[in-house]
């Protein structure tokens, strides 16, 4: 069985409002949907991986494997505006039992071939183990480039682990450009010191990690952005649900305490994609099992929504 496959029909449903304007859209009406992975020369690919392999090996709540479908649905019924017109579903990847590294594989090929062409990446997760895989995939594609990662996450996921799991992307990300004798061009903003070990604190340090903590963040992001923007060619967003408040988004394998409101993340998000050097986008850790009335789904979607739209 392939561990790719085109995403189901059924998934992109919506109102139809034709009838009152020809341009009454929605995304379901305006999302090319493809029954091939191969890329176009233009446009955002929308590709989800799905995984919680990565999470359950960190000793997380499991449940993130469906959030790509799920967050879809959200999608399918909003309007479609400029930039929504770009988005070609280019189907998911899937784990096929504990074969992580197969999947990560497949994803990191995948998105490399989409940026080759021309396109940009939004991936949805899944686990943070889609990170190690999507951001192999942007730095193979720009080998030249100062590629700057850019996690919105209350955790560094640091971690050093004897398989992939969803806490050790970016450690792999940093071992992987030492290895290549390329700069490691990390931060994190809206982390939580009360949910890093010393331990992890210590590695940042080493690997010179930008770090904006949650508390901060209000204060600090905007000018710690423009500085990281200005030092760019290629960035690449990455944003783990879990950065926000668990009052706002219930549904991550480790909801927060404090979090970084969403209206204040968005701000930061909307200047990461008016810079005119984003490349590549995920969104990761959401879990339908824990969600509330699909609270966290719609959240998830529109987060989505204004990157389609702002990246236009």
């Amino acid at each position: 069985m392939s561990l790719w496959q085109p995403v189901s029909a059924d998934i992109w449903q919506g109102r139809d409002d034709r009838a009152e304007a020809s341009n009454a859209l929605r995304l379901f009406q305006t999302v090319e949907q493809r029954d091939t992975q191969r890329p176009a020369s233009s446009g955002i690919a929308l590709i989800g991986f799905a995984s919680d392999e990565g999470v359950k090996r960190n000793q997380g709540r499991p449940g993130a494997a469906q959030a790509p479908d799920v967050i879809r649905g959200a999608l399918a019924n909003m309007a479609s505006h400029q930039g929504h017109e770009r988005l070609l579903d280019m189907g998911n990847i899937s784990v096929e039992g504990d074969a992580l590294e197969a999947a990560q594989q497949a994803l990191s090929e995948t998105v490399t071939a989409c940026l080759q062409a021309g396109m940009q990446s939004l991936v949805l997760g899944g686990g943070h183990e889609t990170a190690w895989a999507h951001g192999r995939g942007v730095l193979d594609a720009f080998p030249g480039e100062r590629v700057v990662i850019i996690n919105l996450d209350a955790h560094l996921d640091l971690r050093s682990a004897s398989r992939a799991t969803s806490g050790t992307p970016f450690r792999q990300l940093a071992k992987y450009c030492e290895a290549q004798q390329r700069g490691f061009h990390y931060a994190c903003l809206g982390v939580s010191r009360a949910a890093n070990t010393q331990a992890l604190w210590d590695e940042a340090a080493r690997l010179r990690v930008t770090i904006v903590e949650d508390l901060d963040f209000h204060q600090q992001a905007r000018a710690t952005l423009e500085a990281l923007l200005e030092s760019a060619d290629r960035v690449y967003l990455t944003l783990d649900l879990d950065v926000l408040p668990a009052a706002e988004m219930p549904a991550v394998s480790a909801p927060a305490a404090l979090g970084v409101p969403a209206r204040e993340l968005l701000q930061a998000i909307e200047q990461v994609c008016r810079s005119g050097k984003l490349q590549a986008v995920d969104l990761v850790e959401f879990n339908p099992r824990f969600d509330r009335d699909g609270q966290g789904a719609k959240l998830a979607a529109r987060l989505a929504w204004q990157i389609a739209h702002w990246w236009a």
